[in-house]
């Protein structure tokens, strides 16, 4: 029975590495261990606006926006038209909006950090050579005069203030005739706060009526974030929210082979670009249908947008929308006051049902401490005291275990030639002296779902992104100097020599391997981790101690 409790622990060890293997590959678009591949199924193109159709690319999605590329279908200018582009401060965000389309194409959050280079503000919208990701918006169909303003049409910008100032919100505001139809977008950023109100005044300027569809979308390159790494990955790429079919995550990968699955036709929700920590998501007004869709664009860039009819506009008339547009942190008490299922963009995956509580209690105990590092150290012993009960029994078991070490070999010694009556007695054995022989397991076994929850709010929670400690710089990254994985190897290798050992010389070198193995595991894992782990150990082996003390033998 001694063999079968140290291969419980190496099948609970040997799980938690392929849950959080499996865990990984999901993340980042993976088909999972444990799911047979479904069947694909070809993503169709939403049903075009009537009367008037999408332009080409825009059945799918609109135009790209590559500099000096024009919209479908329209002619070429007949001359070159004077373009600026436009920089809104906040005291959140810098936001660059060029006036060629009305197009926001670059986005700094002024209160986060980059992770490559910290000396920068972390970037969302950007066009850098490969880089591309811009958030775009414009009018599909044509009218008599032509084709509606799109996010490749020229624009003039409203003079106004540019900073926020001592106001409490900044607007801009463009204008474009096209088509005869003048679309007017205003821009309203206000002040501690990730939300950009986009408004879109349509007015038909000619004699007949006309029925154009407004687009929101978001163009993003396929590249893998800077600073991603195989152990460090996550996820990049297009997600989207329904009432009905709630919360789903696409790939890159699956748009170019045309098996993205996802709503294509809804009232409410919102489309988005998520990546790590941060998420662009447009949210187009309640209760109003739209259509989805997806595209590859070619030049490895990729968008997803939403469709929105708005209606027939009679000559002279106007119409209006109003979306917005959060470009922000995934700070879960903002994006859940934000909209509906924007805050499931926080993806715990399956360990969501107690990664939620997890990272309450962290943020609680933080609120008071001020410091993330100890707020896990609070955390674990915290878990220690809740968990107090069953790792007490578990240590008691291998406590009594240790005493019985030499009747448990007198008895090998006896049965050796016969299994069945050395496993009969080793059993009376454990009744006589009521040791629990899978006792040893229960630190263990309890401890794991809070690892791997934890693991996942580490993950996930943008709160902790680049949390110092003592010499730790980031406690979602790796110890940077391998501090905390050789505690935790000392720490383990100590947590051995306490327990019983193992009477096959065999199985007693592979528990000595152990501490060495999930050591050069964590070099890789976030330190926090880390850190949770190795207290949790340096508790256990005081607890660990002061028990077998009590139940050792008189000398």
């Amino acid at each position: 029975m001694q063999i079968d409790k140290r291969l419980i622990l190496w099948i609970v060890f040997a799980v938690s590495l392929i849950v959080l293997w499996n865990d990984w590959m999901v993340a980042n678009g993976k088909q999972s261990l444990f799911s047979a591949q479904p069947p694909a199924k070809v993503a169709q193109a939403p049903n075009p606006a009537k009367p008037n159709d999408l332009p080409t690319a825009a059945t799918t999605a609109p135009a790209s926006a590559v500099p000096g590329s024009t919209a479908p279908g329209a002619p070429a200018p007949a001359a070159p038209v004077q373009t600026q582009v436009i920089t809104i401060t906040t005291d959140v965000m810098k936001a660059e909006i060029d006036t060629a389309g009305g197009v926001i194409r670059r986005l700094e959050l002024l209160k986060y950090h980059d992770k490559v280079d910290p000396t920068k503000h972390q970037l969302l919208f950007e066009t850098n050579g490969p880089r591309v990701y811009v958030a775009q918006t414009g009018l599909t169909g044509t009218s008599a005069a032509g084709v509606l303003p799109n996010h490749n049409t020229p624009f003039t910008a409203r003079p106004g203030p540019r900073t926020l100032d001592n106001g409490n919100q900044v607007q801009l505001v463009l204008d474009a005739e096209q088509g005869g139809v003048r679309l007017t977008k205003t821009f309203t950023f206000k002040r501690n706060d990730y939300v950009i109100d986009v408004r879109h005044d349509v007015t038909n300027l000619t004699q007949a009526p006309v029925a154009p569809s407004l687009y929101f979308q978001l163009e993003h390159d396929g590249l893998k974030p800077e600073g991603d790494t195989f152990f460090n990955s996550s996820y990049t790429g297009p997600t989207l929210w329904t009432p009905e079919e709630h919360y789903q995550k696409l790939t890159f990968d699956k748009i170019t082979k045309g098996t993205a699955d996802y709503a294509k036709k809804a009232n409410d929700g919102w489309i988005a670009i998520s990546q790590h920590f941060f998420v662009s998501a447009f949210i187009p007004p309640e209760k109003a249908p739209r259509d989805i869709y997806t595209k590859a664009l070619g030049n490895n860039l990729f968008a997803i947008g939403a469709v929105e009819p708005l209606g027939t506009i009679a000559p002279g008339a106007t119409v209006s929308n109003a979306a917005r547009l959060y470009s922000g942190p995934q700070v879960q008490k903002l994006l859940e006051k934000v909209t509906p299922g924007l805050d499931l963009v926080r993806d715990y995956a399956w360990a969501a049902i107690i990664a939620k509580p997890i990272f309450a209690t962290m943020n609680w105990l933080h609120s008071m401490i001020g410091n993330w590092g100890w707020t896990i150290m609070a955390f674990t012993i915290l878990i220690k005291l809740l968990f107090f009960p069953l790792s007490a029994a578990g240590y008691r078991s291998m406590a009594k275990m240790k005493t019985v070490t030499p009747k448990m070999q007198a008895i090998r010694e006896r049965y050796k030639s016969d299994p069945a009556k050395m496993q009969q007695a080793t059993m009376e054995l454990y009744k006589a002296e009521k040791i629990n022989p899978l006792g040893g397991c229960l630190p263990i076994v309890v401890q794991m779902p809070v690892f791997l929850a934890l693991y996942w709010v580490l993950q996930a929670a943008v709160e902790m992104r680049g949390a110092t400690w003592l010499w730790i710089p980031d406690l979602t990254l790796k110890d940077p100097f391998f501090i905390l994985p050789v505690l935790y190897a000392i720490s383990m290798f100590i947590t051995q020599r306490l327990n019983p050992q193992p009477a096959d010389p065999v199985q007693a070198k592979m528990m000595m391997f152990m501490p060495l193995a999930f050591s050069v595991m964590f070099l890789f894992f976030p330190s926090g981790l880390v850190l949770y782990w190795v207290v949790n150990n340096l508790i256990s082996m005081a607890q660990q101690y002061i028990i077998t003390k009590k139940f050792a033998p008189a000398k």
